[in-house]
């Protein structure tokens, strides 16, 4: 798998120059990259395109130049990119209304630990969360999650010859699963080596 070094970023200014155009592409990759678990958890799995992306972004908005400053927006998420034997995904809680948004935060404390992939013929992978800090406290979780799905070599193997995959989650306030769409799945088993 790739990695993301500094000379493989584009200048401010040849991101700027780019950056509307690119925008349609960019949100249809990450589409075709996501998978809604009901109503309101969507994870976004992530890949280089996704994190060069969201680093050029961050460089971009606090118009981030010197090299200290972009070594440490790279260091912050190229941790996200999957190297080979893994999925990472980006999971969002998305309640619109404030109110109840409290209210599910709080009941689903625990729910990033909850989540797993199960490939056709083999036991569920879950999630390990939040590697980089802890998102939850005990009266409420974050709405936003980093999850990884860690899978060994037969299952990455399953995975790419092209076994049926679920993404669940067996929290008691949130049970849920589905199936990975067939394209969103090609695109995931290419992550797999």
């Amino acid at each position: 798998m790739s990695t993301i070094a500094r000379d493989s970023l584009l200048t401010l200014e040849a991101y700027a120059k780019l950056r509307k155009t690119a925008r349609a592409e960019a949100i249809a990759h990450r589409k075709r990259r996501s998978v809604a678990l009901g109503e309101h958890i969507t994870l976004q799995f992530e890949d280089e395109q996704t994190i060069r992306r969201q680093i050029q972004e961050m460089l971009h908005i606090e118009k981030i130049f010197d090299e200290e400053g972009i070594q440490s927006e790279i260091d912050a998420y190229a941790p996200l990119v999957p190297d080979g034997s893994n999925w990472k995904a980006t999971m969002l809680i998305e309640y619109p209304d404030p109110h109840e948004r409290k209210r599910e935060l709080a009941r689903l404390i625990g729910v990033e630990d909850r989540m797993f992939v199960e490939v056709e013929g083999h036991a569920r992978v879950y999630a390990i969360a939040d590697e980089d800090l802890d998102r939850e406290n005990e009266h409420k979780t974050s709405s936003v999650h980093f999850v990884r799905f860690e899978f060994p070599p037969a299952l990455r193997e399953a995975i790419r010859a092209g076994a049926a995959v679920k993404l669940g989650c067996d929290h008691t306030n949130y049970p849920a699963h589905v199936s990975i769409a067939a394209e969103t799945l090609a695109l995931l088993a290419g992550d797999l080596r």
